[in-house]
Formats: structure tokens, C-alpha cells, sequence
């Protein structure tokens, strides 16, 4: 009897990237079409990643849907999406959540001035990505450098009348967040 042996670290992580990259911003380059919500077969993943020269076994997805630290992917039966983040039109069809009072949100230095000027922005995507933790929101800044986490006012937010969604993975997701309603620390 033979025993399985563990997926390979940098595997998962090129895995995970392809998906992102093909799920999130560039379906066509492989051949996938996305519903209107972001879904496509797995089947069809399957398949288009092979043809272009990057087979993906279904345990190897299974795998990094499993164990993505982010829960960047969901699986509902035989199809599969990107979580959020998506620069594609898709309509991930989130009901509206209220909020927590606040949220958080990671960048770097350099970034502060456009920022106190104009806001948070979804720049390329759909959508402004918010953190529910200053934990969470320090990691995602520190992968521009040395983060800085501004805190969200969400509760004067919503009392404003801005509607905020939060993603299959915990990521909160708004259009855009006015210079008013952040703090940025001292």
C-alpha cells in the first residue's frame, strides 16, 4: 500500500495564484466563461487549465480550496468562483450585511496622500475591500511594504446610507469609502 504524500507548498501557492489570475481577472485567456455571478463548471477548469499547459488535478483544487488561508474560492456543487476581487463584471449577488462600528483597511505609506484626498477607491476592481480586524487588514498592507491600517467609521457609514456586503470568506466589500469616515492613526 502506497501513502499519499502531501501537496507541495509552492505548488499550492502556484495553484491558488493560476486560479486567482483566471477566476478573478482573465477567464478568457484560458477559454472559461463565468456566469453572471462568477461561476464556472470545475469541469470546464479542468479541462481549459490542461489544454493550456497547466493541468490541475481536481484533488489539487480541492486541496487549495481547502486550505487557501484567505478562502479565496467556493465551491457549490459542480462549479466554482472567486470569493471577491474580481476586476472581470460579475455581480457576486451578496445581500447587503450591516456592518460591524468599524472596519480596517491595510496599505502602505506612500499610498496615504491620495487617500486623505480622495478616499478609499476600488481602483481596478469592483468593489473597496474592508477587514474585519486590524490583524487581518495588517497583513493585507504588508504586502505592498510596510503596512499602515486606517480604521473605518462603518457604522456612519451605513447610518449614511452606504451599503456594504460581506464575501463568502469575511472580506467586507462597499464602492467606496468618503475621506470622512477613516482615521488614520497619528
Amino acid at each position: 500500500m502506497t501513502r499519499r504524500q502531501p501537496p507541495d507548498d509552492r505548488r499550492t501557492v502556484k495553484v491558488s495564484k493560476y486560479l486567482s489570475k483566471h477566476l478573478r481577472h482573465q477567464p478568457e485567456r484560458i477559454g472559461l466563461v463565468l456566469d453572471a455571478h462568477g461561476w464556472t463548471e470545475i469541469d470546464a477548469l479542468l479541462r481549459a487549465t490542461a489544454e493550456h499547459g497547466f493541468p490541475i488535478t481536481r484533488e489539487e483544487l480541492d486541496h487549495v480550496v481547502a486550505t487557501n488561508d484567505k478562502k479565496r474560492f467556493a465551491i457549490e456543487g459542480t462549479r466554482i468562483r472567486a470569493s471577491q476581487g474580481h476586476t472581470v463584471a460579475v455581480d457576486l449577488d451578496l445581500p447587503a450585511a450591516e456592518p460591524p462600528s468599524y472596519l480596517y483597511h491595510g496599505t502602505v505609506a506612500d499610498r496615504l496622500p491620495a487617500i486623505r484626498a480622495e478616499g478609499l477607491r476600488p481602483m481596478a476592481r469592483h468593489h473597496v475591500h474592508l477587514s474585519p480586524d486590524r490583524e487581518t487588514a495588517t497583513r493585507v498592507g504588508a504586502r505592498r511594504g510596510r503596512p499602515v491600517v486606517l480604521s473605518v467609521d462603518a457604522g456612519a457609514m451605513r447610518r449614511a446610507g452606504h451599503v456594504f456586503h460581506v464575501s463568502a470568506n469575511g472580506v467586507w466589500l462597499t464602492d467606496a469609502v468618503p475621506p470622512e469616515f477613516l482615521r488614520f492613526p497619528s
